[in-house]
């Protein structure tokens, strides 16, 4: 590796809206360069969890050091693989830190989408060299030329930097390549300074404990060196330095300017953090500036099906969330379904890719509750805020939820959306926003027939099934975006779930005022659905307060009483319904319901239309 000077080395990272063949143009790249053999069975190489795989989507951002000869001299080139979902930019943002520049894949038939527009700001505000590759240009419908404008009116880079490929046929990536070598600057790295290695990502191996992904930003490591991480302070010595050609290949040296990774024997999931600095026992360094955590945008539970299989699944959730470390976790316990834990994450598909992956990669089976966001509250009181420490409390779990009249005012979290459409979508699109409380703020027209739209909606009215609306409502054609925007103060009200007239703690949602009617109808009727029936009438009650918003009856079971009434007076059976009727009456007092678990579960967990 000592034959790259840092002058040679060219590190950059592919971004794109997802689907717009990132992964794709990745594979013909390593193929040029010879780190794999040319076949027809390389689709996706860099994609290896099984969920990407199964999805079609890049979860997880993935390295490669590639080899390339230029006008006669030899150059590496670290390419990053990076996801395109809007759940994931937490991983595109940390590839950015490791590269001095990006293509910018867009697709020639679908044109700039909102997942291009939140990259490109992220690589922009990195102050990276972007450049702009067109892909796709084979198929039918493909559009270069107005994607090239829709390039330059919203970027603002000139057409004639648009380099126009086909990844899929392997048709101008050769000119990607060149372009990289001679456009993208090389790392700002000194091979004579102490070693300053930057931990960009990490995984977990079983048999070698954690291994980190680096980016050298000065001094060389080998194996054997005594390392210090400058987060935990504690020392390793070095087992094994390589590059990754997708795979793992142990080298002697990494040097300045290279990206590679390191095993130290690290045995503890928290010893790698992300955004850690490494250094040499005996040369301390300034540490690099590292991230910004992950804001988590979306709570849920997550339960072990048998309490039995705890320890299991602990075991499974720290080693998963040291290889995507954006998800938070807090113990939690639940009245209805034991020990768990409140895991926060960056979104919808987010949280999904994060089940799936203990089911495939841990054989954990787990019960999963309705996602959740995180309120707060102004306290009113000089006692109150002295018992929580502070003015403003947070709080996840609606069982903690303040009464009002201990608040000023409650706050939910906003953000502001972006939503890239064909313009005969708009009127369904505006109208689908005002019904989730939503606020727009601008519209702008990107070419003659795409708009536009930004929008500033509460988060817990996106937070369910807001993109499946959306695509369904516009063909499929629409794509959306979020970010963070603080909290405004909202009318939120708890929402207590009684049968027979008793509170069912589990069961207690928070909801907007305008939206609790709908919300408790809905709880009632899976309830209802999910209760068995008694000996006794069940009433379910959906109330706020003292004030019942909703209600659905569970019958009783009845025996025939008047079965052996053949004919006969009706004050006869009169009297026989009767005397039953006050036995159910009875019975309905001093009846105890057990609300079994399953039916938790069916109210608790999330409805997937």
């Amino acid at each position: 590796m000592s034959i790259f000077p840092v002058d040679k080395i060219r590190n950059f990272s592919i971004i794109a809206h997802v689907d717009h063949g990132k992964s794709t143009l990745a594979d013909r790249l390593l193929e040029i360069t010879g780190a794999i053999a040319t076949t027809e069975r390389n689709k996706q190489v860099l994609d290896k969890l099984q969920v990407e795989r199964e999805r079609g989507i890049t979860v997880k951002a993935q390295t490669a050091s590639l080899f390339y000869t230029h006008e006669g001299q030899t150059y590496l080139l670290n390419l990053i693989d990076t996801p395109g979902h809007v759940d994931f930019s937490y991983e595109v943002a940390r590839s950015i830190s490791a590269c001095q520049g990006v293509l910018l894949v867009v697709d020639a038939n679908e044109g700039i989408q909102a997942q291009t527009v939140a990259n490109f700001f992220l690589a922009f505000e990195a102050q990276l060299t972007i450049i702009p590759v067109i892909n796709k240009i084979d198929l039918r419908n493909a559009d270069p030329e107005r994607v090239e404008k829709q390039i330059e009116k919203i970027f603002d880079i000139p057409k004639e930097d648009c380099i126009k490929i086909s990844a899929k046929l392997g048709t101008n990536v050769n000119q990607v390549l060149q372009e990289v070598v001679k456009r993208i600057p090389p790392p700002n790295a000194n091979p004579e300074d102490p070693l300053k290695a930057l931990v960009f990502d990490s995984t977990f191996d079983h048999y070698r404990g954690v291994i980190a992904n680096v980016a050298l930003f000065g001094g060389n490591v080998c194996k054997g060196d005594k390392i210090v991480s400058a987060h935990m302070g504690k020392t390793y010595e070095v087992n094994e330095v390589g590059v990754l050609r997708p795979q793992e290949h142990p080298t002697d040296k990494l040097y300045a300017g290279q990206v590679g990774y390191v095993i130290a024997g690290m045995k503890e999931v928290k010893e790698a953090q992300i955004g850690d600095t490494f250094y040499l026992q005996k040369q301390p360094v300034e540490p690099l500036p590292g991230f910004k955590p992950a804001k988590p945008m979306v709570f849920a539970g997550i339960y072990p099906v048998d309490q039995s299989e705890y320890n299991n699944l602990r075991s499974a959730v720290e080693k998963l969330t040291l290889n995507d470390s954006s998800v938070t976790v807090h113990r939690d316990s639940s009245p209805a379904l034991g020990a768990g834990w409140r895991l926060g994450f960056l979104g919808l598909l987010h949280m999904e890719v994060f089940n799936q992956r203990l089911e495939q990669e841990y054989n954990a089976s787990v019960i999963v509750t309705a996602p959740t966001v995180p309120y707060k509250a102004l306290l009113a009181s000089a006692k109150l805020i002295k018992e929580y420490g502070e003015e403003e409390v947070t709080f996840v779990n609606p069982t903690q939820f303040p009464d009002r009249s201990q608040v000023l005012e409650y706050l939910e979290p906003m953000v502001v959306g972006t939503i890239i459409t064909p313009d005969e979508f708009i009127g369904k699109i505006m109208t689908m926003c005002l019904n989730r409380r939503a606020v727009q703020k601008n519209m702008l027209y990107i070419d003659d027939h795409r708009v536009m739209m930004k929008y500033l909606f509460p988060l817990n009215e996106i937070v369910v099934d807001f993109y499946d609306h959306l695509k369904s409502l516009s063909s499929g054609y629409a794509s959306f975006d979020y970010e963070d925007a603080g909290y405004q103060p909202a009318d939120l009200i708890k929402l207590d779930i009684l049968l027979n007239g008793k509170p069912v703690e589990e069961l207690t949602t928070i909801a907007h005022k305008e939206k609790a009617y709908a919300v408790g109808k809905a709880m009632c009727e899976r309830l209802k659905d999910s209760i068995p029936r008694q000996l006794f009438e069940i009433a379910i009650q959906a109330a706020l307060g003292n004030k019942v918003i909703a209600r659905e009856t569970i019958k009783a079971y009845r025996k025939n009483v008047l079965a052996k009434c053949y004919g006969g007076d009706i004050t006869r059976k009169m009297k026989l319904l009767k005397k039953q009727a006050e036995g159910k009456k009875k019975m309905r007092r001093i009846g105890n319901i057990e609300v079994p678990k399953d039916a938790f579960i069916n109210v608790l967990k999330r409805n997937d239309k």
